[in-house]
């Protein structure tokens, strides 16, 4: 697939619900959690692709609130393999010059998963390239209610009124702006929710590809579509970022 991307609106910001690991195995007659492996390495191709071709910031969902409602084993098997995630991954963003972070409610996690994080989000704060951000136990009206509970704790008096700007400093995703577009795997066609507040105006895609067999070529299609859409932020004139 040819795509001439230099003279392409480029999306600043994609998020992308990681999803088809499970059948991604099944169809190979494997335990979802070797799907999950697959997934997870993934990731990494697709941080290298959005980068090559101008995204600034690509957040990807890995793991929701209610995915703790999963069999105990394969819960298990994904805090494990998030742990070798993470752990490889102070490595891999002094390579890739990346910025991570990691949005979601950490009070859950394990301590040395907490741990983690925050090394990671450390040492990987200066680097100059892709802002990638993991949703990890993370939820969108979970995310709302957090930053709700932030504002009520302020000291009186000190927020007046509250209006767009000042809720969205309160989100976890305060220090990024609000995806451009949205991209779903493996056919499934709703939020879950994800990003509920920062998703407002995004472009959605949606695709039968299964996470684990996404590739730079899936990535620019969805670019490819991304530029066909029409955005006007409730106006009547192209607006574009």
């Amino acid at each position: 697939m040819s795509v001439d991307i230099e003279n392409m609106k480029i999306p600043r910001h994609v998020a992308i619900i990681l999803d088809g690991n499970g059948r991604w195995a099944k169809k190979r007659f494997m335990p979802r959690n070797f799907g999950h492996i697959a997934g997870a390495r993934n990731v990494e191709t697709i941080c290298r692709a959005a980068y090559d071709a101008g995204i600034e910031y690509l957040t990807v969902y890995a793991f929701s609130t209610e995915n703790w409602n999963r069999p105990a084993d394969e819960v298990g098997s994904i805090m494990e393999l998030m742990r070798s995630y993470l752990k490889d991954s102070i490595e891999k963003s002094r390579k890739n010059n990346m910025v991570v972070r990691v949005i979601g409610d950490r009070s859950r996690l394990d301590e040395d998963i907490k741990k983690m994080i925050e090394v990671l989000e450390e040492d990987s704060s200066r680097n100059t390239g892709l802002n990638f951000t993991i949703a990890l136990n993370y939820g969108g009206r979970d995310e709302i209610i957090r930053a709700i509970n932030r504002i009520l704790s302020e000291p009186e008096g000190r927020i007046k009124e509250v209006d767009d700007e000042t809720f969205s400093r309160y989100l976890d995703t305060a220090q990024i702006p609000d995806p451009d577009l949205l991209i779903r795997t493996s056919g499934e066609e709703r939020l879950s929710n994800f990003l509920i507040w920062q998703l407002a105006y995004a472009e959605f895609y949606f695709t039968d590809v299964l996470w684990p067999d996404f590739d730079k070529k899936e990535l620019l299609k969805a670019i490819v579509s991304f530029n066909k859409r029409d955005r006007r932020f409730g106006g009547i004139n192209d607006v574009t970022k």
